[in-house]
C-alpha cells in the first residue's frame, strides 16, 4: 500500500510504515517540505494512488465534500507521544490495511478503528 503523510505526523510513522513493507513518504521528502499545500498533498495522493494519512480536519471537509484525496485515513489520537502513535499504527496495521483495501475514508483513534461511509 501507497501512503503519504500529512506535516502534524512524525517522519518517524513513514519510515514504520515502510520498514513493514508499504511505499510511505511524509511531507517533509516533498520539494516544498511541510509547507506544501493541503491541495497540493490531495492532487499527489490522487495522482499516485497513496493513501493520505493527517491529523488534520481540512482533509476530511474536502474528502467529503470534493471526494480528493481518493483515500483518506484520519489520526483522531489527540496529542499522544510519537511512540505511542507508532505502536497505535503498527498494532492495527492490518486492520487499517484490510480497511482501507475496501474504503475511502477509515479513522484511528486511541480505541476504534471506525469506517465511515
Amino acid at each position: 500500500m501507497k501512503f503519504i503523510l500529512d506535516a502534524q505526523l512524525p517522519r518517524r510513522l513513514a519510515r514504520g510504515l515502510t520498514a513493514a513493507g508499504h511505499d510511505a513518504v511524509h511531507t517533509l521528502d516533498l520539494p516544498f517540505g511541510n509547507r506544501t499545500p493541503d491541495g497540493e498533498i490531495a492532487v499527489l495522493a490522487a495522482r499516485q494512488h497513496r493513501v493520505l494519512v493527517t491529523k488534520d480536519s481540512d482533509f476530511v471537509t474536502t474528502f467529503l465534500l470534493r471526494n480528493t484525496p481518493p483515500k483518506l485515513l484520519l489520526i483522531s489520537t489527540g496529542n499522544i507521544s510519537n511512540d505511542a502513535l507508532l505502536h497505535l499504527v503498527t498494532a492495527n496495521l492490518a486492520a487499517l490495511e484490510a480497511a482501507l483495501a475496501r474504503h475511502h475514508f477509515v479513522e484511528l483513534n486511541a480505541a476504534a478503528l471506525t469506517i465511515h461511509s
